[in-house]
């Protein structure tokens, strides 16, 4: 699943070069929607891909020394004024170049075609014909169902291209210059809707532009632990000393499997720490310490509940919440080194979804701020720590694959995400103690049903939400004026998008009969019915 290069990258955050061990696809983004999608599907095919800003200059992408180049769809028209273009050198480069809607509509103008704006817009899904040989549709049938989501269209080709796919709407749906090994299509094979989307992406990416299907969690794994040991090793001669790393371990996935990946680099240079902000799910402090302990990695568990409270104290913004959380993080971790030793390094679980929402301009210009991610965005400026990240530019499916293949076991691997933050982003409102408590005996009851009814491998969330809102309901004969509570149930690939679970009602009702049975103060239960846009899976 990785070069040289990356998975240096993934370990420093930086530039470094390096003998390319895997081969790669650069996809460059033009703001759509589903950019990160067709990264995703090309690591699918075991190549590693990496999403770039549009504009990456042509100097920084051939340094990569990627076996191809895709170019993504955006909302805007190429003939607009100030619309996104990539760098000229680009088309010179001699590297395979696959355009898909937009990108489709760059080629044919950037190389001498003409786009126009279409009279027939094609929205949806579409039957496409293909018309002539091409290699991008070698072994699949002449009729094809595809999913459209265009406005423009190409009203002349460019000079050694030929049209080699139709719709009845749209005359140019493919076309290709075999020579310069160019290729584009007005339709989006990323997406589950084109039915043999995958088979064509194969088909460019490893037939035409010819990579090796090298992307195994096995190769990042052995990539990763070089890059990292050798970066403590350099660090730890330079300096003088020990190369003692410290981990952030939250409990979840990202962060497991970041600290055992970190634990086979550097063995017991090591130290894991366990911050116990008073915001974690029933008794996970303690399943968590017993469950390291076992794999014979050094814990230390830090009761920091009072400190965070009194941090959160009258706090509502979650934007403000996620920052104080990220900084108090680091510094109980700074703390916690001190006592230690000299700790040059701090390892973290952050995922490319959170590098992705968070929006950092040095990693996604195109990108919207969606949210601050606590070990992203919300980080203190004067932070003394190196970052070790080796899972920031995986998806969260890689990262369990990783886990399983480092041997952690699948009650760990499979568990289903949980935020940085805690519970404190699913308090809708000031973070108290009380509050704390009545969410956590909430999402307690929610996590048992949705097991008991054999479901918690088939979501990606579930969990309760408490709400700032209390309603007025009978028990017994007395009315009584008490909390709402929210439950949240997700299925997604990766978080980028998600859509609301279907649970059966029998489990709905149970886990709504229960809450307000057995968590004091509660009296009403919500199911969240939002699919991820418009709305996150967490409300904070």
């Amino acid at each position: 699943m990785s070069d040289g290069r990356v998975a240096d990258r993934a370990a420093n955050d930086t530039e470094a070069s390096g003998r390319v061990e895997a081969d790669s696809v650069v996809v460059l983004d033009f703001g759509s929607q589903y950019s990160q999608l067709i990264a995703r599907r090309v690591r699918e095919l075991n190549v590693y891909s990496e999403l770039l800003p549009f504009d990456t200059p042509w100097s920084e992408i051939a340094v990569r020394e990627p076996k191809a180049v895709i170019l993504s769809g955006g909302p805007a028209s190429v003939y607009e004024a100030g619309s996104p273009h990539p760098d000229p050198a680009l088309w010179s480069g001699g590297i395979p170049i696959l355009g898909i809607c937009y990108g489709l509509h760059l080629m044919a103008q950037a190389l001498g075609g003409e786009v126009v704006s279409f009279e027939r817009k094609e929205f949806g899904p579409a039957v496409v014909t293909v018309t002539g040989g091409d290699r991008l549709f070698a072994g699949l049938e002449a009729e094809q169902s595809v999913w459209m989501s265009h406005g423009d269209s190409i009203e002349r080709l460019p000079d050694g291209f030929r049209p080699t796919a139709r719709t009845d709407s749209t005359p140019v749906a493919a076309l290709a210059d075999p020579a310069r090994s160019m290729y584009g299509i007005q339709f989006h094979p990323e997406v589950v809707h084109t039915r043999h989307g995958r088979e064509i992406l194969r088909n460019f990416v490893v037939d035409i532009a010819g990579a090796h299907q090298n992307w195994t969690a096995a190769n990042f794994i052995a990539s990763n632990v070089e890059a990292i040991r050798r970066r403590v090793d350099e660090h730890s001669r330079a300096t003088g000393t020990d190369g003692k790393v410290l981990c952030a371990l939250s409990g979840g996935v990202d962060s497991a499997v970041a600290a055992t990946l970190v634990h086979r680099a550097v063995g017991e240079r090591l130290t894991c720490v366990h911050v116990d902000h008073g915001m974690m799910r029933k008794n996970e402090t303690e399943l968590l310490a017993k469950a390291f302990e076992q794999l014979g990695v050094r814990v230390i568990v830090v009761n920091a509940r009072e400190r965070f409270l009194r941090k959160l104290e009258g706090v509502i913004d979650p934007e403000q919440k996620r920052r104080i959380i990220g900084a108090e993080f680091i510094r109980v971790f700074e703390e916690e080194a001190a006592k230690i030793g000299e700790i040059a390094f701090l390892t973290q679980g952050t995922l490319y979804p959170d590098v992705i929402e968070s929006a950092n301009s040095n990693d996604e210009k195109a990108a919207a701020k969606i949210k601050t991610h606590h070990n992203v965005g919300g980080l203190p400026a004067d932070m003394t720590f190196q970052l070790i990240e080796p899972l920031r530019y995986l998806f969260k499916d890689e990262v369990r694959a990783v886990g399983t293949q480092l041997g952690l076991p699948d009650s760990m691997v499979q568990r289903q995400p949980f935020p940085g933050p805690g519970l404190a982003i699913r308090i809708i409102g000031e973070v108290t103690s009380d509050r704390l408590d009545t969410l956590r005996e909430a999402d307690w009851i929610v996590i048992d049903e949705i097991k008991a009814a054999g479901l918690y491998r088939e979501v990606w969330q579930s969990f309760a939400i408490l709400t700032p809102l209390r309603s007025v309901g009978v028990m017994g004969d007395g009315r009584t004026y008490a909390n709402v509570v929210a439950i949240r149930a997700v299925t997604s690939e990766d978080a980028m998008t998600a859509d609301w679970a279907k649970l059966p009602y029998e489990v709905l009702g149970k886990i709504s009969s229960r809450i307000v049975n057995e968590v004091p103060g509660v009296n009403r239960v919500v199911y969240d019915i939002s699919s991820k846009p418009p709305a996150t899976i967490e409300w904070e």
